[in-house]
């Protein structure tokens, strides 16, 4: 199997290892909604992109990559926290522009990083989710991840609020496209 975060495609779908080049792109496309950032622990905003991004690229055990749809850049999303020992990984800091939300191309990212990473010998993927984010809520449960509950006051995110996230998880012998 080739690496974690080697890209993906599928259709008019990719996922290429997020880099440097894609810096300009990403902070158009993250700049398309400014409001969403309250509900993430980092915010991607125009004042701290810079800083986010540096700090996605340079986190150990990762890997991030930028969504490409249509040979536009349309978002961002990870693997993190990659664990080989435990097998487990999390899927996380995922953003897609507005104009495709509903579009079910959030499904389409997740499957093909859920099909990577069973594919890889990943036994259990992780998600976390603020819980004030109904839209990602129930986008998981749509995918059929399992809600194992509420890490309570989980972190501080940079707006100073104490987030609860919901984990949730998906096992490798549940996962069937």
């Amino acid at each position: 199997m080739t690496d974690l975060g080697a890209p993906l495609a599928e259709g008019d779908v990719r996922l290429d290892p997020l880099v440097e080049a894609h810096r300009d792109a990403l902070r158009n496309a993250c700049g398309e909604d400014r409001d969403i950032w309250s509900l993430y622990p980092v915010s991607w905003g125009k004042a701290h992109f810079d800083a986010a991004f540096d700090a996605l690229l340079a986190r150990p055990a990762s890997h991030p990559f930028a969504i490409i749809q249509d040979g536009m850049l349309t978002g961002m999303t990870a693997f993190l926290g990659h664990q080989p020992e435990r097998q487990t990984v999390e899927i996380g800091n995922s953003y897609v522009v507005p104009a495709a939300r509903g579009s079910g191309l959030n499904d389409r990212v997740k499957r093909l990083l859920l099909d990577r990473a069973f594919a890889f010998g990943i036994r259990r993927v992780e998600f976390r989710v603020d819980m004030r984010n109904a839209r990602s809520l129930a986008a998981l449960a749509k995918l059929g991840a399992q809600r194992e509950g509420v890490l309570r006051a989980e972190r501080v995110t940079w707006t100073g609020h104490v987030r609860d996230a919901a984990l949730f998880s998906i096992l490798a012998g549940e996962w069937g496209r």
